[in-house]
């Protein structure tokens, strides 16, 4: 045992006023069982009142030979004990075996049903957990007696209300160690205990464990609730929360003097203890007569052993509340602290005092508001003690101050009297400091905190600065300081684009424009896209609902707003922004107070044209073809004409972005660039087509958007036509463009029938010719478009069809000379092939 302290666990005692000598004894739910010695009588003493009045005696069938405690009553055991055998035996090596490895131990266990009829035969079963055999080596002076085992004990520890508890200890001890294992959710060792002196008996309780010597009372710190925290939360060992490890030493926390004694029980915060005088042998009294025959004195009386009677007493001590005890190991560890503050001793005995009280707090009967405040006081203790650390377990600072509940401010307070020590703050202090900055639920600090902050990274960590004047919690950090530090920090270092971007933002702070523009010109556009990449925070503060643009990208917004657009893609394509938050970013935040065309600020609709070239994820790039399609289509609609000038036109996207297509030659037709639009919504329209013409785009998503978008116009129409073409609607399309513009209906023909070999070729003349004939007939022949069509559509009938399918499609109506010369060319062809 490594660590020794003399803390006081135990408080007052009572001495039980048993009517005989005790033999055994046992405790549970308050009570007090005592066996006599030797008797066939049990009492029962009230352990929670004063002086321990008896509450009955009652007797046994037999000599009790064990007796424990149950949830349902006491059992006794009057089976007769092995004999003793002297027989010779081969000890093999050590052995340990765990969870299903135990069954191969070569020890067979069988069930024996008793009977009773609450254990049914089919449920009956066998599960090994553990197996460890103990050989004593002979050669290094041990005994068989070393090997002996006692006090095996199964401890559940419940942390709610339910009947099945969260963890389950199997506990066993040898007369010089014992041992504990975590036995649910898979079987580990969880601590040793090295005795300084041989162990008559051990009980385990939740916070301690507690042996008896022939001569005193032991307690040992426990890892059971350091095993209970991590099953029971997730979270621990994580930047959000710390538990002291589980692996941490046991310690001896007081050894009280005891004299003679020999059985020990433990019922919530009572120890009880028998104690009795050791009986002289009958050796002992033979070699005692012996000498006082060689006496003279004639005065001397021999006393027969019979008639010999040893002193006894049964103690029932009551153990400190943990507050109490928390407290003064608090104090204890204090000693420590004074003497080396980076003292070993000092941490392990606040770790111990936490897990005292973690271990309370478990307890779902335990509800004491003064135990949670005292429990994120030690987690303020042990912030401080790793915050003082230049070890790895530094990182530890994070979490136990988090827990603690202490404000940034606070902590720096605590920590400020390491400025002016030898080694000054410790790395614990500042991993705490550098990461807390960097979160976006940090309070905002006071300008003379901040200032500090400043200066304690501009002496520990300079190369962090761009980052800490980029957290939102430094805002009201004075900008000449801020400035000032990361002017000495490019002094002795080259500089780096986070580092002049901050500058800027300083500067722009300051309303220094001219040394704003001085620092944002060193560097180009794509380099300081980089730099954003870098430290996303000289852009936007906070996360989700709470995003907010920083002073500088209100400024970029209105001077560099290509910068703006390219730096927020670059972030969302390394996961430093979702698109949700950019969404919010720009529509509410950026340019809430703006007005802009509708369907969105351009600045928004800009953003999500550069992502949609710049991403790769499908799942991001459909939800980008939707929404970009529905402000296209939204503005098409309104034709509101205010608005921002788009940063990309549509001859861009069509060129540098794969989902935007090149309009199909029929869709020209219907809309040319001439179009009688509003020029801001040419290019939306243009945009909208191009999607449509695109590979990427899914129509049959954006259909209800349509039913907004009326086709009254050859906008609209171009737009409703494309949709359908999409979904191979191609007859009614025929129909509509014949209706309302027929001089594209053979570039539409051309284009869209010629892609479809099995269907498409066939409406040449299943669809497009009779419509054609039907049309020009009606027209008397004098609708030069339409017979302009009609003489394209039969040059294509007669190179698809034979003379005799083509004589088919001719009308009966006297108009054969106008077909003759197609029907020759047709003939021609097919004798050649």
């Amino acid at each position: 045992m490594v660590h020794v302290y003399n803390c006081h666990p135990f408080a007052s005692q009572q001495i039980v006023q048993a009517e005989q000598e005790p033999g055994l004894v046992c405790c549970g739910g308050g009570v007090l069982f005592v066996e006599s010695a030797g008797g066939c009588k049990i009492e029962a003493f009230q352990l929670e009142a004063e002086g321990c009045p008896l509450i009955c005696r009652f007797a046994t069938m037999g000599t009790v030979q064990s007796i424990l405690h149950s949830e349902i009553g006491v059992r006794k055991e009057g089976l007769a004990g092995h004999l003793d055998q002297d027989d010779f035996f081969i000890f093999p090596k050590h052995q340990e075996l765990l969870g299903d490895r135990a069954k191969d131990c070569g020890v067979k266990v069988s069930l024996e049903w008793t009977g009773m009829e609450s254990e049914a035969r089919g449920i009956l079963a066998i599960t090994y957990i553990l197996y460890r055999r103990f050989a004593p080596d002979f050669f290094q002076g041990c005994t068989v007696e070393d090997t002996r085992l006692h006090s095996l004990q199964f401890h559940p520890v419940f942390t709610s209300e339910g009947v099945e508890p969260t963890c389950v200890f199997c506990f066993f001890s040898l007369p010089n160690t014992g041992y504990v294992y975590s036995v649910r959710g898979g079987v580990e060792m969880v601590s040793v205990y090295q005795y300084p002196e041989k162990a008559q008996q051990a009980v385990l309780t939740d916070l301690f464990l507690h042996i008896i010597t022939k001569n005193a009372l032991q307690c040992f710190s426990v890892r059971c609730s350091a095993v209970a925290a991590r099953a029971e939360d997730p979270y621990i060992d994580t930047t959000m929360k710390a538990c002291p490890p589980i692996t941490m030493e046991v310690c001896a926390l007081r050894i009280q003097l005891f004299i003679g004694l020999k059985a020990l029980c433990h019922d919530r915060h009572h120890i009880v203890l028998l104690t009795a005088a050791d009986v002289e042998t009958r050796e002992d009294t033979e070699r005692a007569a012996r000498r006082n025959l060689n006496r003279k004195s004639s005065s001397t009386k021999h006393r027969d052993p019979i008639e010999m009677s040893r002193g006894w007493n049964l103690y029932v001590v009551n153990t400190v509340p943990p507050l109490q005890l928390y407290n003064e190991m608090v104090e204890y560890s204090k000693k420590y602290e004074e003497t080396n503050p980076l003292s070993q001793s000092c941490l392990h005995l606040l770790s111990e005092a936490h897990l005292l009280l973690r271990a309370t707090l478990l307890d779902p009967r335990v509800g004491n508001p003064e135990l949670q405040k005292a429990f994120q006081e030690s987690c303020a203790h042990l912030g401080d003690c790793f915050s003082r650390f230049d070890k790895r377990d530094c990182h530890l600072a994070l979490p136990y101050y988090k827990m603690s509940g202490l404000s940034v401010t606070e902590v720096i307070s605590r920590n400020r009297c390491l400025s002016s020590s030898p080694c000054g703050y410790g790395k614990g202090f500042l991993f705490f400091l550098k990461h807390s900055l960097y979160e976006e639920t940090m309070e905002e600090l006071t300008e003379e905190t901040a200032n500090e902050v400043l200066d304690i990274f501009g002496v520990a960590e300079p190369s962090q600065l761009p980052h800490v004047i980029a957290s939102p919690s430094m805002v009201r950090a004075s900008p000449d300081s801020g400035l000032a530090h990361l002017e000495r920090l490019e002094s002795i270092g080259a500089p780096s684009v986070p580092l002049t971007l901050s500058k800027a933002a300083l500067a722009l702070r300051m309303g220094d424009l001219q040394l704003y523009r001085q620092h944002m010109d060193r560097h180009t556009e794509m380099l300081q896209v980089y730099g954003f990449i870098e430290e996303h925070k000289l852009l936007l503060h906070g996360r989700g609902h709470t995003v907010v643009p920083t002073p500088l990208a209100h400024h970029l917004r209105d001077s560099q707003e290509g910068l703006l657009v390219a730096a927020m893609v670059a972030l969302h394509e390394n996961n430093k922004v979702k698109l949700d938050e950019a969404d919010l970013f720009f529509q509410v935040r950026l340019c809430g107070n703006l007005s802009g065309p509708q369907g969105g600020p351009q600045l928004m609709v800009d953003f999500w044209e550069a992502l949609l070239m710049a991403s790769s994820q499908e799942a991001v790039i459909q939800e980008l073809l939707f929404r970009l399609t529905s402000v296209y289509i939204d503005r098409v609609t309104r034709r509101d004409s205010q608005g921002m000038k788009p940063l990309k036109t549509a001859d861009d996207l069509i060129n540098s972005c794969s989902h935007y297509g090149v309009p199909y030659p029929w869709v020209s037709i219907l809309t040319p660039d001439h179009f009688s639009i509003i020029q801001d919504h040419q290019e939306d329209l243009q945009k909208l087509q191009s999607l449509l013409c695109g590979p990427t785009l899914d129509v049959s998503s954006i259909l209800p958007l349509l039913e907004q978008l009326p086709d009254g116009d050859n906008a609209g129409l171009s737009v409703h036509l494309l949709c359908a073409t999409k979904l191979d609607c191609h007859e009614s399309s025929i129909e509509r463009l014949l209706d309302r513009c027929p001089q594209a209906i053979i570039p539409y023909a051309n284009h869209e029938l010629q892609n479809d070999k099995m269907v498409g070729t066939t409406l040449w003349w299943q669809k497009l010719f009779p419509e054609l004939c039907e049309r020009t007939r009606a027209a008397g022949g004098e609708n030069t478009i339409l017979l302009s069509a009609l003489k394209e559509t039969l040059v294509v009938v007669a190179m698809e069809l034979n003379p005799l399918e083509f004589l088919d499609l001719l009308p009966d109506d006297g108009t054969a000379h106008f077909f003759l010369p197609h029907l020759l060319e047709c003939s021609q062809r097919n004798l050649m092939t």
